[in-house]
């Protein structure tokens, strides 16, 4: 007899009622099937943009005029296989008729071996290539990554083995030849705009530099060296100065990283190094650099102002400071997130995104760059826009999602947003079926305010009681939307709430304490994670609203999510059981004082100088509170995860064993943290569902 008939006998037995459930209306496969776009950039010339689209696990270059009927959309690549090989570090040729980009390797920890999750048997091998925008084959340039192409055209300098190298674009017999080696870990390379020199940076653990290498002397400058950290560099539009930024190494120290050694922006000279501090953050609020969530963090304006970020009022906004230094000037007020941020091609005008008057969703706005009063909103509505770009012709396109289709690119008319290339939809692709998620905000343990997503479905009006799950994000530093996210790992999260409520289930998502787009004190919670796990607040606030609502059966509240989000779901069911029936952990972090030593120098010093710090860390996980973990789960990870070690899954699984506690488990070979096959994540998600359904005896649907 299977598990599942004998667990179905069991239920008819003890006279359970089984909740009315919806016919199902979709597959996991269709829900998953929409495009994940990602990658826009603007050519520095015309009107084309460029984009990378992931169909199931096919991963395409595209591009589109934003002047031309219909946009002219077309693929110019032709991958046509699920094999997890990712592409990224786009890039354009200054005449905007080709395209630079890297297929394979690991974007997120780069230097790392490359990931073959499909085991493809005659290995990996990350690559840089050039294609035209007529199309065809596209030409293999290097082994490396972070190209950058010279401002004539002729060169793409690039982090390859050992130092930063170079291929000729005009020569195609030519080989790769090294620029020059440095001490430290270079990071990507950076043309001046008149070609003549490279800038980079240099981490050396403890501190980092800003590098300038001159092509015509081949010899490196450093720019104002000391003892502090020097990254993101900017140049000047003349091509003679850098501007940077410069912190100090470890933030705030433990706890929330509210304050710490102010940060500051200095700007250099290129050629003898010489350097001076322009602007200088004050202690206290805004004392921690928080990045925007875009490459670019300084935009020097052709007025002689840099644009930058700032929490000085607690959320994250634009400022502007003169180059002759003095008070900078707040660009972006109120109490709102700056997120993605570009600026046009001649430095003129800024594009960025924000939740400004809609907290739970992003639109975008523009600024003109030497100016502190012009402030337009480009998108609203129901939407989430993201990730602008402008082009030379001043025309604007975004990332956009919405509560039915997953994001993908658009032209910003003066009326409305147009689709670049609908055909990237499915025919198939369930998007009438999918629910709009309600935004709910309801009370924490302690009283604090928590943001979240509720799925409906129809059944939830049918005067019963239905199962319920919690969905938990990872990060912590990620919010999600009343709608499709702008990352990929939580594009297919908010698919699978949607599938999950199509089922029969009403899914509740919570955005808890530490992530973002609630201000700096929010993210930077109190004994947040390994200092106390203050998010457990959260967790038993969103379980309680639950419970109190009368459509729901407080005997079947399951939990699930992804590495952070994977922590809360394992903290959840370790410390209260209780409350919360099932769940399904992805990669979660099970025991943080198994990762205090990851922290670096910093960390270690302040591990030696406390031993507590490793005691609280303990009793702020799941492991510690492992014996009074009942109920049942399915752990699921990849074995190449460079996020969060798989170790914290064996050592779980272990404990549970031990314990005597129900559970499954799912190992996907070679897979890395955020999962690289579409395949990995239908399977994980189909999993999950059946593991959800066998335990609460509802539909496990087609998967």
């Amino acid at each position: 007899m299977t598990r599942r008939i004998l667990l179905t006998l069991l239920v008819a037995s003890l006279g359970t009622v089984v909740p009315c459930t919806p016919a199902q209306s979709f597959t996991l496969p269709q829900v998953m099937s929409g495009a994940f776009n990602s990658e826009l950039h603007a050519a520095p010339k015309g009107s084309l943009v460029v984009w990378m689209a992931n169909e199931e696990g096919r991963r395409n270059v595209w591009i589109a005029d934003l002047a031309s009927a219909n946009f002219s959309s077309k693929q110019l690549t032709a991958y046509t296989a699920d094999d997890g090989q990712d592409i990224g570090d786009i890039t354009w040729t200054p005449d905007a008729k080709s395209v630079v980009y890297v297929h394979g390797g690991d974007f997120e920890f780069p230097g790392r071996p490359d990931p073959n999750p499909a085991l493809l048997t005659a290995g990996v091998e990350q690559t840089i290539f050039i294609v035209s925008i007529e199309g065809g084959t596209p030409r293999r340039l290097a082994a490396g990554r972070s190209p950058a192409v010279s401002p004539d055209g002729n060169t793409v300098a690039y982090l390859g083995k050992e130092g930063v190298w170079a291929v000729s674009l005009t020569d195609a017999s030519a080989k790769p030849e090294l620029m020059f080696h440095a001490r430290g870990t270079a990071g990507p390379p950076l043309w001046s705009p008149d070609g003549k020199f490279l800038a980079f940076t240099s981490g050396r653990g403890d501190h980092g530099f800003i590098g300038v290498y001159s092509r015509a002397t081949k010899t490196i400058t450093y720019l104002a060296p000391s003892t502090l950290t020097d990254h993101d560099p900017e140049w000047s539009p003349d091509s003679r100065q850098l501007a940077f930024i410069r912190t100090a190494g470890g933030g705030g120290g433990g706890g929330a990283h509210r304050t710490g050694e102010p940060w500051s922006i200095f700007v250099a000279d290129a050629a003898s190094g010489a350097g001076h501090e322009i602007f200088h953050a004050a202690k206290g609020q805004g004392s921690v650099f928080h990045a925007l969530a875009t490459d670019q963090q300084l935009f020097w304006t052709p007025g002689g102002h840099i644009i930058f970020p700032s929490e000085l009022d607690g959320w994250e906004h634009l400022y502007s400071v003169a180059l002759t230094g003095g008070a900078a000037t707040l660009l972006t007020p109120g109490d709102f997130e700056v997120e993605h941020a570009a600026t046009s091609p001649d430095r003129a005008h800024i594009v960025f995104s924000s939740n400004q008057g809609d907290i739970d969703r992003r639109h975008v706005w523009e600024i003109s760059a030497d100016s502190t009063t012009s402030l337009k909103q480009l998108t609203r509505g129901e939407g989430i826009e993201v990730f602008p770009v402008i082009t030379a012709t001043n025309a604007v396109a975004v990332l956009r999602a919405d509560a039915q289709i997953p994001i993908r690119p658009a032209f910003v008319s003066s009326s409305s947003l147009k689709d670049l290339a609908p055909q990237l939809v499915p025919h198939d692709y369930p998007a009438g079926k999918l629910l709009t998620p309600q935004q709910v905000i309801l009370s924490a343990a302690d009283g604090m305010k928590i943001h979240g997503q509720l799925f409906l479905p129809a059944s939830a009006n049918d005067g019963k009681r239905h199962p319920a799950l919690i969905f938990f994000h990872g990060g912590s530093r990620r919010e999600m939307l009343l709608g499709y996210h702008y990352m990929d790992y939580y594009s297919n999260a908010y698919a699978m709430n949607q599938y999950l409520a199509s089922l029969g289930y009403i899914v509740l998502s919570v955005n808890y304490r530490s992530g973002i787009g609630y201000g700096l004190n929010f993210r930077e919670a109190i004994n947040y994670g390994a200092t106390g796990a203050s998010e457990y607040n959260d967790v038993q606030g969103a379980g309680l609203y639950l419970r109190n609502r009368t459509d729901v059966d407080p005997a079947h509240i399951g939990v699930w999510g992804g590495s952070y989000g994977g922590y809360l779901t394992a903290l959840a069911l370790a410390r209260s059981s209780d409350m919360f029936a099932a769940g399904v952990d992805f990669h979660g972090v099970h025991d943080w004082s198994s990762r205090l030593g990851q922290g670096g120098a910093n960390a270690a010093a302040a591990i030696a100088a406390d031993p507590n710090i490793a005691r609280l860390a303990f009793e702020s996980s799941p492991m510690a509170s492992i014996k009074t973990w009942k109920s049942p789960v399915l752990l699921i990870q990849g074995d190449d995860d460079r996020n969060v070690d798989f170790a914290q899954t064996v050592r779980m699984a272990a404990a549970l064993r031990t314990q005597g506690v129900e559970f499954e488990e799912h190992v996907f070979p070679d897979e890395i943290h955020g999962f690289l096959m579409h395949k990995s994540w239908v399977t994980a998600y189909g999993l999950t569902a059946d593991f959800f359904g066998r335990h609460f005896n509802m539909p496990t649907g087609t998967h």
